[in-house]
This record gives C-alpha cells, structure tokens and sequence, in this order.
C-alpha cells in the first residue's frame, strides 16, 4: 500500500512541475490595429519577461492558471491584463499623447540612427574580422527537422511508411558538426571539418556541408540565412532599407540599447525585421534577432559574450528556426525535390514542421603567432570527419543529445535503406550535370537524341563508368547514327586517376565524329548540361575529324583548374569547302596540336575533402584562358599555327534582387588556319526568308540575330551584357523575369582570299545586337526578342528581327 501511495504521489509531483498553461495572444494598436512589434510582455510576480513577435503575435508559457501580465510599449499606454482560463488574448494598446509628444521633442528615431551610426564607425573596434589579424574558435553545430508534437516512445514498424511518419518516432533529419574556424587577413574565413554525421548517411551529405545556414557577423553589407542574403543592418548605408527606433535599454552590468529595425523596401529589397542589443559603452553589438513573416518564416538569433581582456563581444551562440510561412516553401538540404530534408506545412500549427540550427563558439584564440590552418579551400573536410567514435561526440557535443535524436539515427538509417534516398540524390546530382547512374556505369543524357540541319536526328547512347566499376580507373565513350547523313560516329576513351588529391587524371581517347566550323571550346569550362540545346538544332556546317587525344587534368588549386591535350586529328570536309595551301584547294588535312587550358575561381568557395573538390559557392570574376599550338611536322602535321582564347565572366549581384552579367570573349589566330579552325560569335539564326521561320529557341549567350555562318573571324572580341530585374511574384509558380540585352562584336580576317566554297563577312565594322526577354512566364518557357542595329543591319528590317522562346529549366 505504501508503494502505490509513494508512486501515486511521485506521479503527482512529476506531473505538477511539468505543468504549463501556453498563452497565445497578439498586441496591436488601438487606433488602426495595427500589429506592434516587439512589445515587452511580462508576467507579473515572477522574473518572466517576452517579446511579441514582428506580426505582434506572442505564445507564454506560465505554471499559474491565473495571474496578470503587463504589456509595454514606447509611445502607447501600460496595459495590465488578468489572465483567466482563456488560453487567447487579443491586446490593445492606447496611444499616450503624453509619451508620444516627448518622443518626438527627445526624437527617438534620431538618436537611434545616431547609435547605428556610432555601431558603424566603431565597427573596427567591434568586429573581429577588423580588429585582429587572425582568430579561431571551435564550433559545434547541431541541425534538425522536427515537428512541435510531444516526444513519441513507442517503436513503430516503418516498412512501408514515408518520410514525413519518421516524425512520430524521431526527428525527419538530423545532422551534427564539429569544426575549426579561423580568420586570418590574407584568406579570410576557413574552416576545417573535423567530424561530421548525418542520419542514415554512411558517407558525408556535401551539399549539407557546403550550405551556408548562416551569416557568423551581422556586421557585413549582407546577412545570409540558408543561402539567402538579406540587408545587414549595419551595413555601410543602412538608412536606405531600414527605419530604426530605440525601444528600450537593458538593465545589467554592461547596459544595451535596444533598437528595432524595420524594412524600409521590403518589395525591392530583401530585407529582416528584428532587434539590435547595442553596447551603451564601446557600441558592440551583444544580440541580433532576425524575423521574415512570408512564404517561410525565419528567425535569426546571434548571442555574443563579452571578452574584457579584447574588449569585444563574441559570437557565442546562434540560432535558426524556420517554419512554413503562407505559401508552404519548401527547404530542401540536399537540392532538388527529395522529401527527406525538405520543410513542408500541415494544416496543425502544431503539426507543423520546423527547421532549427543551433550552433555554439568555444576555445576562442586571437592573433596567434602562428595560424592553425593551412589549407587552400575554405572548406576542407579532415580525412576521419566521418568515423569518428562515441567518444569524440561526448567530448565536443554542447548541446544536449537526446533520446530523441539517438532514436533518430537507427529509424533514418532504415528509413533511407528501404526507400533508397541515398540514391535518389546521387541520381539528382548526376542528372544536374547530364549523366543517369545505372550500376557501374553513368548514362550521358547528352547523347541520346539530338537534331541538326546536317545529320537529321543523332541518336545513340554513351557515358562513363563510376566508382562502383574501379575507383582511379574509368571507361568513357558513346556511339551515335545520323538518320540524313547515315554515318556512324563513335568515340572510346580511358583515364587513370594518377593522383586522387588533386584529382589529376590521365586519359587517352579515340574520336570518329563532326564539329562546327569556327568552334573554340575551353577544356576547362564546367561541363554544361541542358535537355535541350537550341543552337545544335540549325546548325549545318561541319566537317569531319577523326582524331587521337592525350589528356592531363590536374587540380592546381581549389580555384585554379588545368587541362593539358595532344592531338593528332584529321580533317575532312562535309560540303564544298576549300582551303588554299601552296596553290592547291585542299579538302583534307592533318593537325598535331598541343593544348593548354586553365580556368581560375579566385573568388569562389570550395570545400575540398578526399579525393573531391567542389565549387559550393560561385564567386565573380571567372577567367577562362587557353592556348593551342598546332606543329607542322610533328606526327605529319600539315600546319603550324597558334590559337589564344581568353574569357572573363562576371556578375554584380545586388541586395535588390537586380543582377548585371557579364561575358568578354577575346580570341586570336596566327599562322596557317583553315577556316575549320577560324572563330565564330556564336551565331543563333537560321538562314530562313521570315522572322516566324526563324522562330526556335534563344541560347544563354549567342547572337540571336547573327546568321549562321554569316561571319568569322582569325582575331575577334565580344562583349554581352544582361541585366536582370527582380522578379515579379503573379503566385507561387509564375514569377517572370525581365531581363534587358546588349551584345557587342568585332573581328577581322587576314587573309580571307585562302577560303574557297564558302561566302563570309567579317566582324571589322563591329555587329551589334540590342534585346529584351521575359522569361519563366510558365513551366520555364520565355519569350526573346531581338534587333540587329548598327553598321551590319540589313536592308529589310524584318531581316535585323529576332522573336524566340526563352526556356530555363531547374529541377
């Protein structure tokens, strides 16, 4: 009897210090209600204090039924509520005309652009990239997707359940991380990965440790939350986007402004809502709060720690939490449309699921005589990340493990072997760049069906083999028939990775196929994959090669990509074309050429782990630059000449959502060349009478009013521009973009009297084109038109006319 009665009241107890009353409410103004933001929310009798959320919305949760709570607002009238067994309030505040009339004499506006303004100026002193000439600091990172409903204990069977009942049992993901971060001057922020795990991932999730989840400073001219950059607010000018106002000043040793911001462009700009904690002494920032009310909603905390020997406050601490918005967006991890790792919305607030990434700063170190780190990338992933044992977890991990997340790891590890998520995103992975991974052996897309005005349809298969066949050995090669030409063309290739650090492989390949005449490819540019490539579909002027390559692909840097190639191919023609050598027309020639080609990313941000290198952040400019020496003579080559390329792309992206790309070509001849060999523009319209017969489908970056084969040139340059305005939000799935054109050329011809069969103009005058498109009007469709104006402009004005579809596919 004395048991039960001990365990009747153990159960009691228990139950009483876990009882808790969640209030919900919203405080809006009196006058126009109006949401109020930020207001100061206390519970009377008890050291509990919140803030209403940017939609002035608040949840609090009490252990009394019963009591008051105080709300506060600058500018309005304390209200004291009583608080009875209704769990929703909706709170008004009056305006104080008192209050409001000595906030505007005192201006509380003014003085907080007077404290941002002090926050800038001081930023020297406050940030750490400033103030030191190197740090480092250890972090450990935990990331989950769960949802708010209570811990379930019981085991359920998960044969045939999807993703999303994993919730019921564990978390849907979960993912930990420790690392070594340091800055120094001359590299700026690295970090090494010493351990890493994911759910059911026996192998590292790289699009997870490449993501940047979020901004380490709120002192930069942006402030990124999973990949997305907003506004910073204390960036250089930051009374452009934002309206600041001092709430409140923090009682504590070291006293804090407290100021809110709020989005002055929030359509034009991508902006935050939320709270600064300034110091009242040396202005560093103590705390940030970031909320977005939208299609996502997001909240962004960053606590720091005062360090008196710096003089400096830290960043000890941040926070992420993302939750369905309006439009249920969807956050995918791993990129692409797989549901593990995605944020969906039910129709429950409580159902809902939410994403948090809480990570914690430790073992902070400044200006060390000697950095830690010497690596290349910014992101290097130390060679056992991925095996590190229990140990290892207990003694970094600061943030509690539950058994929740233990239960976690052995239901997703099933969960993902039964339903093959590990290879649903390595196939997602290869399809972006064009391959299907069956087996042993990855299918090129590329070289299925294609269509061009010489060879009617080409269809055929190819591809290459991956690590399941032989991990630094690997076959390459396809075959293909054309329907008009009836020919085949085939190609077989080898390569050994000779070195898996630095990716360096050696490869040997034979080539029985066709090319467009005037084509200059970089062997370093990345591999480019579209269902469709509209230029193929007009083009009809090629000739035949067959040839024997020697390649050497070496990794030199993170950012600095080489390709090395001999050569030795001849040259055959598909129609009437001819070249003059020594007096004689020749319709076939051999050329032995070397070839070497670099592509250099200095601003982009690799993650460089064994055996792999990855551009997990484009960086602007890009330089491609390629040489080819052609050696007559050397395995009976007939010519000798020297083709240089140099390509330099760029974007200015801004926080206006208004981009500017560039693209400057300059390419140049010297010696014996055919016209095989010359350069074209990149011409995109077909030699048809009316503008609807040349109605097809605009390239990314071709003339789309240049004729095909109208121009070439042995010395050209080329400059295009777009410019792209923010796109305009029609609903969730239609959201065009208008994007504004200009594309410039100019070229020359020495000797243009060597080149029979074939009528040509060159680029001497300057061509240009002016265009405008409106694209991803509906499922990725377009429409482009241009005009062809300047010293090339023809006669017939619908001759200088472009009108096509625009098409941009995304998975």
């Amino acid at each position: 009897m004395h048991r039960f009665t001990f365990l009747y009241l153990l159960l009691l107890v228990g139950g009483l210090a876990h009882s808790q009353n969640l209030l919900r409410g919203k405080i809006v103004s009196q006058e126009d209600q109006t949401p109020i933001p930020y207001a100061r929310i206390e519970w009377v009798n008890q050291d509990q204090t919140e803030l209403s959320n940017i939609d002035g919305s608040f949840k609090l949760n009490v252990s009394q039924k019963q009591g008051y709570l105080k709300v506060s607002y600058l500018g309005y009238i304390n209200k004291k509520i009583k608080i009875s067994s209704n769990p929703y309030y909706l709170i008004q505040l009056e305006p104080d005309p008192e209050k409001l009339e000595e906030v505007f004499i005192t201006s509380t506006q003014q003085l907080a652009q007077r404290i941002i303004n002090k926050s800038i100026q001081q930023k020297e002193y406050n940030d750490p990239v400033l103030k030191f000439k190197n740090y480092s600091y250890n972090n450990y990172l935990k990331l989950i997707i769960d949802n708010q409903k209570a811990d379930f204990k019981v085991e359920l069977d998960t044969t045939n359940t999807s993703v999303s009942t994993i919730l019921n049992q564990g978390r849907a993901y979960l993912t930990e991380e420790f690392s070594n971060f340091e800055y120094t001057n001359d590299k700026g922020l690295q970090e090494k990965i010493l351990g890493t795990r994911t759910a059911g991932f026996k192998q590292p999730v790289f699009e997870m440790l490449s993501l940047n989840i979020q901004s380490p400073s709120w002192y930069k001219e942006k402030y990124t939350v999973f990949g997305n950059d907003y506004a910073g607010p204390l960036a250089k000018n930051p009374f452009r986007n934002y309206r600041y106002k001092v709430l409140d000043t923090t009682q504590s040793t070291r006293p804090a402004y407290v100021i809110y911001f709020q989005p002055k462009r929030q359509k034009t700009v991508a902006s935050l809502e939320g709270l600064l904690y300034i110091d009242t002494l040396n202005y560093g920032l103590q705390k940030a709060v970031g909320q977005l009310k939208g299609e996502l909603e997001i909240e962004a905390t960053q606590n720091f720690t005062y360090l008196p020997e710096q003089d400096i406050w830290f960043p000890v601490r941040n926070e992420i939490l993302l939750k369905p918005g309006t439009g249920g967006k969807k956050v995918s991890i791993f990129g692409g449309s797989i549901s593990l790792g995605s944020l969906t919305s039910n129709k429950s607030n409580e159902q809902a699921q939410y994403l948090q990434a809480i990570s914690t700063n430790s073992n902070w170190k400044f200006n060390s005589e000697k950095p830690l780190l010497n690596q290349k990338a910014a992101i290097s992933l130390a060679a056992k990340a991925t095996d590190r044992k229990a140990e290892f977890w207990q003694k970094n991990r600061s943030i509690p493990y539950s058994s929740r997340d233990q239960r976690t790891f052995k239901n997703v590890e099933r969960l993902i072997e039964q339903q093959h998520i590990d290879r649903k995103i390595n196939l997602l992975q290869n399809f972006n760049i064009g391959y299907l991974p069956i087996g042993f052996f990855n299918l090129d897309l590329r070289t299925l069906v294609k269509y061009n005005d010489y060879e009617g349809f080409r269809l055929g298969a190819g591809g290459v083999t991956n690590h399941n066949f032989a991990k630094r050995f690997r076959i390459d090669g396809y075959s293909v028939y054309g329907f008009k030409d009836r020919a085949f063309k085939y190609k077989i290739g080898a390569g050994y990775q000779l070195n898996p650090n630095k990716n360096t492989w050696l490869n040997l390949s034979y080539i029985n196929d066709i090319e467009e005449i005037g084509t200059f490819k970089y062997l370093t540019d990345a591999r480019v994959y579209s269902l469709f490539e509209p230029r193929l579909v007009n083009i009809n002027f090629y000739y035949k090669y067959e040839s024997y390559q020697a390649s050497l692909q070496h990794q030199i840097a993170p950012s600095l990509l080489s390709e090395f190639k001999l050569a030795k191919t001849n040259i055959n023609q598909t129609g009437g074309y001819r070249y003059i050598d020594n007096q004689l027309a020749r319709k076939a020639y051999d050329i032995t050429a070397f070839t070497a080609s670099f592509r250099y990313s200095p601003k982009s941000t690799f993650l460089q782990a064994p055996n792999k290198n990855i551009e997990v952040e484009v960086g602007y400019p890009q330089f491609s630059l390629q040489v080819e020496r052609a050696i007559k003579g050397v395995l009976n080559g007939d010519y000798n000449y020297t083709k240089l390329g140099l390509k330099m792309q760029y974007t200015i992206e801004r926080i206006t959502q208004v981009n500017t790309e560039f693209i400057a070509e300059a390419n140049a001849g010297f010696g014996d060349l055919p016209l095989t060999h010359t350069f074209h523009a990149f011409p995109n319209s077909p030699n048809k009478e009316t503008v609807m017969n040349r109605f097809s489908v605009a390239g990314r970056r071709t003339f789309e009013t240049m004729y095909f084969s109208e121009f070439f040139s042995d010395k050209q340059a080329s400059l295009q521009i777009k410019h792209k305005l923010r796109p305009f939000t029609i609903s969730q799935r239609i959201q065009p973009q208008l994007v504004f054109i200009s594309r410039h050329a100019i070229g020359d011809f020495e000797a243009k009297d060597r080149h029979l069969g074939v009528r040509f103009n060159t680029l001497n005058k300057g061509y240009h084109e002016a265009g405008i498109e409106l694209n991803n009007i509906l499922f990725g469709f377009g429409l482009n038109f241009a005009y062809r104006y300047g010293a090339y402009h023809l006669p017939q004005l619908e001759d200088n006319i472009s009108l096509k579809f625009t098409f941009y596919f995304k998975l």
